[in-house]
């Protein structure tokens, strides 16, 4: 057995081991960096700088790189491998992810029970004490599904590749396994709830993705799922049942359903809203009379993703851009120098350049050059704010149809819930501006992580039966934009940057 190949990370100051021939992918992940395209070259997001020992240059590194980046060492993460010993620069930032502490009515119960939020890019678990309602310990992660594509569709394409889909379930089963091993602590558990979104929800079940590769994505097994822990591989004592929430419809999936929960939407005898926007925006609106839900293909602009400098709100991106007497300012996570530009930033920055007149309202930008130099290394080019104009239009159009399915206007919302990490970080006054929300800013509200919120609540219904989910299911009715005659009329409307 050949001797273990030594990688040292800079400036991390750690030191690696990885067997000869190892692809460096498989253990870069954890150390911060990302694979957005699951590892196939085409996002240049995992590069890393050799600054002692050689990698080899292949030939996606050269379609990737100019000559002079190749010389200056830099290599593409995903395609390398440990074949001798090696320093390398790496971008290793950290991720806000949103936990929750906001109090709510219960009935208490026995024991303790785990609620876990499976996002697409981050996990976090919390542990409740089931007689008093108190948080007694938190974990978070990445999930570790994201080395295999960041955004949904990714992972969807594939689990599509033979063995992909068992490896994708394996992964994510293994870390919240380990999340809620390390919560438990060798205390007993009554139970585990688990949300999130559809692909989420059939990839820990292991269910087939493939109805939601396509038109009209409509997943055939989308209803409450139930396991033993043991099943699942978890040293959980007392074997505690592990439920994953049922999704509403498509792409709504069942972290919407625990944010109805937590909202208490369809409780409410006025109009009420609640969104999450990313990839897929899923949007809901309704009252106590009843709810119509719908998801939007935004795209991953909101997230970072097919923007050059874009990235996820972490350490290094431009989260906020401002206007401050005339001149252009830019606040990035964490005090640093700048990486890129997370969704917020990317909205911010639309708004400041319709205002300051280097973008007009049909999304040309009317800079000199090809891009706009908004804060160094950072730049937005025409296709950035194309894929903006992309992503608002689809969460415009959605909400538009969705109110009309109601019988109802954007006026007649007394309350819109913005729900995860874009709501919590997007300027409200900036939306409005480049017309992605059409609401009187009083009326919206940050919601904060929803999803963790109502599945600890989901932790208490659950003891009146799980038909208690069900009976949220039916009355929220899904539709579906993409048969709707009049979305592709109304999308185009909205691409245009005008104010609400």
């Amino acid at each position: 057995m050949s001797e273990p190949v030594r990688i040292r990370l800079h400036p991390l100051g750690r030191e690696l081991a990885l067997e000869r021939g190892a692809l460096l992918k498989d253990t870069l992940f954890a150390w911060g960096v990302e694979f957005p395209c699951g590892g196939r070259g085409l996002c240049k997001r995992c590069r890393v700088r050799v600054l002692e020992g050689s990698l080899p240059v292949t030939e996606a590194d050269r379609q990737a790189f100019s000559d002079s980046e190749l010389a200056a060492g830099w290599r593409l993460g995903c395609h390398a491998r440990a074949e001798g010993p090696l320093t390398l620069e790496v971008g290793q930032w950290e991720t806000a992810i949103l936990a929750d502490d906001t109090p709510f009515e219960f009935t208490p119960s026995e024991g303790l029970g785990i609620a876990v939020d499976v996002g697409t890019t981050t996990l976090v678990a919390q542990l409740v004490d089931l007689a008093s309602g108190r948080v007694l310990g938190v974990r978070t992660a990445l999930n570790p599904q994201a080395a295999f594509g960041a955004d949904v569709m990714s992972r969807i394409e594939y689990a599509l590749t033979p063995g992909g889909l068992i490896r994708l379930r394996d992964a994510i089963r293994s870390e919240v396994g380990r999340m809620a091993e390390e919560l438990a602590a060798g205390r007993e558990l009554r139970r585990v709830v688990l949300v999130g979104n559809t692909p989420m929800h059939h990839l820990f079940a292991g269910r087939d993705v493939e109805p939601l590769s396509h038109v009209p994505f409509q997943p055939k097994h989308d209803g409450l799922e139930m396991f033993q822990s043991n099943e699942l591989g978890w040293g959980l004592d007392g074997n505690p049942p592990v439920f994953f929430l049922p999704c509403l419809g498509g792409f709504v999936g069942s972290d919407v359903l625990a944010g109805l929960l937590a909202t208490r939407l369809l409780e409410s005898d006025r109009l009420v809203g609640l969104m999450d926007l990313g990839t897929n925006g899923e949007i809901v609106f309704g009252s106590r009379a009843g709810a119509v839900c719908a998801s939007a293909a935004a795209g991953p602009a909101f997230e970072g993703g097919r923007i050059r400098w874009g990235m996820r709100a972490a350490t290094g991106a431009i989260a906020e851009v401002l206007l401050r007497d005339g001149r252009i300012e830019c606040r990035v996570l964490g005090n640093t120098e700048p990486r890129g530009i997370c969704g917020s930033g990317l909205v911010d920055a639309a708004a400041v350049a319709l205002e300051t007149g280097l973008l007009d309202e049909r999304g040309r930008l009317l800079c000199n050059g090809e891009a706009w130099q908004l804060c160094p290394p950072v730049v937005l080019t025409q296709k950035d704010i194309r894929e903006l104009q992309l992503a608002k239009a689809a969460i415009a159009a959605g909400v538009r149809i969705v109110l009309r399915r109601l019988g109802r206007r954007p006026e007649e919302v007394s309350r819109l819930y913005l729900a995860g990490a874009f709501g919590n970080y997007i300027n409200r006054t900036s939306a409005r501006r480049i017309g992605l929300l059409e609401f009187p800013e009083e009326r919206i509200v940050p919601a904060g992580n929803t999803a963790l919120l109502g599945a600890k609540m989901a932790l208490f219904l659950i003891e009146q039966g799980t038909d208690v989910f069900e009976q949220v299911r039916r009355r929220v009715e899904h539709i579906s934009l993409a048969a709707d005659p009049d979305f592709q009329e109304i999308f185009v409307e909205q691409m245009l940057f005008t104010p609400a």
